[in-house]
């Protein structure tokens, strides 16, 4: 699922920013809304001055996972809408399974009242159930039987009633405007984390995997949609007005990925060149805005069949743009819902930035395809590498289909650079929290999960190279398909494609807050060039001052000029420091750590070897990302006042090498106009005032 963050600031703002909050203010209170323009990370993240060092977290809920004395095998699910009093009729009719006796079923379930229900056991007669116990600050419900229900299969039988609420959570109503102009409804569902039981009683954990046979009973002259393909339409007996509509079974899933929608939409229709029929349904009237988005989906879907050596296991897929929609999009399986700005392309009037920014969405839905919905997560603990992994490979794949739009360029302006900023601060935490109660995902899962979550798997990628990471995901896919898996589970698999130690590698990146600073100095000795090379953790306030001082497992690329797009060397630092010595280097030649700007950790050179790679900004022969990258380091290091003037040398010296003397002195000016530690709120408005610099920088 995507989640939005606000837009970007102009840097008009930035100037309101400094003059109605100086530094003075003890404890100023001002909300920023930040988002970069094909950012990949899509919550709304809110920064306050006053809290950025000091986050209170809520009291962790008590919270017990489902009983498994019973267990779903398949649901069969029927829905009759009513979008005039929003209300809906369902009926399920489950098989389970009963691992050991018991007198009562715990299921979730949320503002749904139950009407009637019973058990069947496989060739017994039914029991019907005596009494519904609501545990609502749970979500659950208890169904309690007279006599004891026997080990075995058997049939449970519920009918119940709903709202179609207004809280884009759940079954929802959401309200759009006809061509006539008249106010109308649909009715759609969005079910991650835990809101498939506010459409029927289910057991709403990812872990819990089942089949679903849906049928929806809608108005005849309305579209209905849901993870599979149509089956059976006829009309409804008991009105003329409706029909009933019945789609395939779905493969084995779990409930937050079920998907229904009722409404009136035009379509686009396509075909991939593996077979899988696409369709993308947009407002009545708007179907040449979906053309683009069809144009990607039909591209993606075998680029990544090709990718993970697994093909795509549905007969269709469907992509619909909803009027009222929370999240950015979410991944829900063969029906992948949006916000229509997430979707839609103008074909006249959209700007290149919104093809690239539907094109990175529809890319990052796709993946969870087969990245979370083929293989799913044992529980949220391990959503970050679900969605991490996402905002990680639509870059590849559109980079794959869109080679001009240098995609990896914008995700380190974007993804990467945003992740080092949040993660360098004193509230930071590490990507992977333990979750208990399912109401804590909204409040731990973050840009910093998001993001370097993405940055950290782009590193482990480029650490294994791209061969042995393809078939470390082809096995883990191969080996957890239509089941859940951990973290630790990828790591395995990727561990034994690559012969690495990524378990211990990725540990340290994962399981721990921040990053580091990587410290390079060089000694020329004759034809070789030695480097030493340390790290410590990178703090945005000033030195880390704990106790003990963290270490991580850091890949180290080295490229020089001699060809400074290739990868000379490959290092892994597992230590504070090392030294390093390369074989064949003139004195005359530069050499960049981390080329392509692809390791997570800031770099601090030697003013010696920052003097060198000089030439290579001057000639453009370093790459514009790796540029990007040098440029962000150095304006990180503006964390202490004592250290403004001498920083204030090396950018001048670095941005000197290029010709824009206007942007120079704004740059040189406002560096020496924030006087404060970048926790503070000019230090923010600094980190904003970088940001607009890099996108000028990169426009030369």
């Amino acid at each position: 699922m995507l989640l939005f963050l606000g837009r970007r600031v102009p840097l008009s703002f930035v100037h309101r920013v400094t003059t109605c909050c100086p530094s003075s203010l003890s404890k100023p209170i001002w909300l920023i809304k930040l988002r970069s323009l094909t950012s990949t990370t899509h919550r709304t993240v809110f920064v306050s001055a006053a809290s950025q060092n000091t986050r209170i977290m809520p009291e962790r809920r008590p919270f017990v996972r489902l009983p498994t004395d019973v267990y779903p095998v398949n649901y069969g699910l029927s829905l009759k809408p009513d979008l005039i009093d929003f209300t809906f009729e369902g009926k399920l009719e489950a098989v389970v399974e009963v691992t050991q006796a018991t007198n009562q079923i715990v299921m979730n379930c949320a503002d749904i009242d139950i009407i009637t229900a019973s058990f069947a056991p496989q060739g017994g007669e039914e029991i019907n159930a005596t009494g519904f116990n609501y545990q609502n600050e749970d979500e659950k419900v208890t169904l309690s039987f007279p006599s004891a229900l026997q080990k075995g299969s058997g049939s449970l039988k519920i009918d119940f009633v709903g709202e179609l609420n207004d809280k884009m959570k759940g079954f929802y109503r959401s309200k759009y405007t006809a061509p006539s102009g008249e106010i109308r409804y649909a009715a759609v569902t969005q079910f991650e984390a835990t809101d498939a039981r506010r459409a029927f009683p289910c057991w709403d954990e990812p872990a819990i995997k089942a089949t679903f046979d849906i049928t929806l009973i809608v108005p005849k002259d309305r579209v209905a949609l849901s993870n599979m393909n149509v089956i059976d339409r006829k009309p409804y007996p008991e009105d003329e007005n409706l029909v009933e509509i019945k789609f395939a079974t779905t493969p084995i899933m779990s409930t937050y990925l079920v998907a229904f929608v009722i409404g009136e939409y035009d379509f686009v229709e396509g075909q991939s060149s593996d077979g899988v029929t696409v369709r993308v349904y947009t407002p009545v009237g708007k179907a040449e805005q979906g053309k683009f988005a069809l144009e990607v989906a039909t591209k993606t879907l075998p680029f990544y069949k090709d990718y993970f050596s697994v093909p795509y296991p549905l007969p269709k897929i469907d992509l619909i743009a909803i009027a009222d929609f929370a999240a950015g999009a979410m991944e829900n399986w063969g029906l992948v819902t949006y916000r229509e700005t997430a979707l839609l392309i103008d074909p006249k009037n959209s700007c290149a930035s919104s093809r690239q920014w539907v094109a990175l969405v529809v890319g990052h839905e796709l993946a969870h395809q087969w990245f979370g919905n083929l293989v799913t997560m044992e529980w949220w603990t391990h959503l970050w590498l679900n969605e991490g992994f996402a905002s990680w490979i639509e870059y590849l794949c559109v980079d794959h289909c869109f080679p001009e739009y240098d995609i990896w360029t914008q995700f380190v302006s974007a993804d990467y650079t945003r992740a080092l900023d949040l993660d360098a601060l004193d509230s930071s935490h590490p990507i992977e929290v333990n979750v208990g109660h399912p109401s804590e995902v909204d409040e731990i899962f973050d840009a910093i999960s998001y993001s370097k979550g993405a940055s950290v798997i782009r590193m482990l990628h480029n650490y294994i190279g791209d061969e042995d990471f393809r078939k470390g995901m082809n096995a883990y896919l191969l080996k957890f398909q239509h089941k859940n898996a951990s973290t630790e589970d990828l790591w395995d698999c990727l561990e034994q494609a690559s012969g690495k130690p990524i378990a211990a590698v990725m540990g340290s990146w994962t399981k721990q807050m921040g990053f580091p600073i990587i410290v390079v100095d060089q000694e020329q000795v004759s034809d070789d060039r030695i480097l030493k090379i340390s790290q410590k953790k990178f703090c945005a306030s000033g030195p880390h001052n704990g106790e003990e001082c963290p270490n991580w497992m850091v890949p180290i690329s080295i490229c020089t000029s001699e060809d400074p797009k290739c990868t000379k060397l490959k290092v892994l630092l597992d230590r504070p420091e090392t030294t390093i010595t390369l074989s064949g280097i003139n004195t005359d030649q530069w050499i960049k750590i981390n080329p392509g700007t692809v390791g997570f950790y800031r770099i601090q050179y030697s003013s010696s070897m920052l003097e060198s790679l000089l030439p290579g900004i001057r000639d453009l022969s370093l790459q514009p990302v790796d540029r990007l990258g040098l440029q962000n380091d150095l304006f990180s290091l503006l964390h202490k006042q004592a250290d403004m003037q001498e920083e204030k040398n090396r950018i001048e010296r670095v941005l000197g090498a290029i010709s824009a003397p206007d942007l120079i002195q704004k740059v040189l000016n406002f560096a020496i106009s924030v006087q404060a530690p970048v926790c503070e709120p000019s230090g923010v408005v600094w980190r904003l005032f970088s940001k607009y610099v890099i996108d000028e920088w990169m426009q030369l």
